[in-house]
């Protein structure tokens, strides 16, 4: 049995970094950058007006002044030509700037009259935005980052129209069990709606990996073995349920007969102590308990990491410092994953904490991370908290 921090290192050695593919920047969203991205121009590239009114020269920045309207700049349209003292130009948002002209007085500070403006007011600002204000050409957006709206924006105005980034992760999901009926079947009296995989895809799905999610394996040797044949060519196969010792927990010996490369088996936390991995086929094999709870926390603290990883990104899942809101007993010899929820007083975990309790889970967004052997906690001390949403 091994540590969760070991449990975790060992999967980022087992996780390969996937290749990186070129794909239209409408297709790019949610992916992680490959490489670095330079800015192919800048932006603005001349500048630009910040507000609708009039570009004037500095000379004539006076309240009072009555200036001759000589022309109009608009967005994708400007004057063209220097203003020279006493002449002022209508200018728009984003609209380039004239030279000669220092500043822009907005439209409320100004009367117009004719082809003369006057100004009767100044304001603080220029309201000018200069040339490479946003960035210049050449400055570079750093691989690997998530491209979400903000950087997928970014590099459009940087002028990429494809963008190099790591190939979605495969990712198969194999739920076992002879209980287990799909949502939506009619259960027998012995058997249970099927829930883990649903929730495993969802969280896969979070991380940028594509889910295959197969059909429920029954605790067979062949129902197993074409379970893993399905399985094939995906680059994370996860199990869920029958990593156990049971008589009926057989998908580890069923992997070993396949020739699974076994890199660990136990890790000495709650929930979750059956879990292992190892490489089978070419594939990162995950086995995550059965227990709904105790499988969707594992798949947090390591198969999301590990997502990561195959595209790039840095691990683990960042950890914060949250003071209790409620007092915590001692803890035992595993490290304890405890369901809690955030208040403005700090964090109260819940009374529950038994890993078949989905209501938890669901109610909960962060997780108590008690170390092994963790003394009693009044309310007000600190404790280490992973976030779940």
């Amino acid at each position: 049995m091994i540590s969760a921090e070991a449990a975790l290192e060992t999967l980022f050695a087992l996780a390969p970094l996937l290749p990186v593919e070129e794909v239209p920047i409408e297709e790019a969203g949610g992916r992680v950058l490959g490489r670095d991205m330079a800015a192919l121009r800048t932006q603005p590239p001349f500048a630009a007006s910040a507000m609708d009114g009039y570009a004037v020269h500095r000379a004539d920045a006076l309240p009072g002044a009555v200036l001759r309207v000589v022309g109009e700049s608009a967005a994708g349209a400007g004057y063209g030509k220097p203003i020279a003292p006493g002449e002022t130009v209508r200018i728009f948002t984003g609209a380039p700037v004239p030279e000669g002209a220092q500043r822009v007085v907005i439209q409320e500070n100004t009367t117009r009259s004719g082809k003369h403006v006057t100004l009767t007011a100044l304001g603080d600002s220029a309201n000018i935005r200069p040339a490479g204000g946003d960035f210049r050409e050449g400055d570079t957006l750093h691989a690997p980052c998530r491209l979400g709206p903000a950087e997928v924006a970014l590099l459009a105005a940087m002028n990429h129209a494809r963008l190099p980034v790591h190939r979605r992760p495969e990712v198969a999901v194999i739920a076992t069990g002879n209980e287990l009926v799909p949502p939506g079947g009619i259960p027998g009296p012995d058997q249970i709606i099927a829930s883990n995989g649903y929730g495993l895809k969802v969280l896969a799905e979070r991380a940028g990996a594509r889910v295959r999610l197969l059909p429920i394996a029954h605790d067979t040797d062949p129902a197993l073995r074409a379970a893993f044949t399905q399985a094939e060519g995906a680059d994370m196969i996860v199990t869920i349920g029958g990593a156990s010792v049971g008589e009926h927990d057989i998908v580890g010996q069923v992997a070993g007969a396949l020739g699974l490369e076994l890199a660990f088996h136990k890790v000495a936390m709650r929930p979750g102590k059956p879990v292992m991995a190892g490489r089978l086929a070419g594939a990162l094999l995950l086995g995550l308990p059965g227990n709904p709870v105790s499988a969707l926390v594992c798949a947090h603290l390591f198969m999301e990491p590990a997502l990561w990883a195959m595209q790039g990104l840095p691990g683990p899942i960042p950890r914060q410092s949250v003071p209790l809101a409620a007092p915590l007993p001692a803890n035992g010899s595993r490290t304890h994953y405890m369901r809690a929820r955030s208040t403005p007083q700090g964090v109260i975990p819940f009374d529950s904490q038994d890993s078949s309790l989905l209501t938890v889970l669901s109610r909960a967004d962060v997780l108590i991370e008690r170390p092994p052997d963790d003394p009693p906690r009044r309310i007000g001390t600190a404790v280490t908290c992973l976030p779940l949403r």
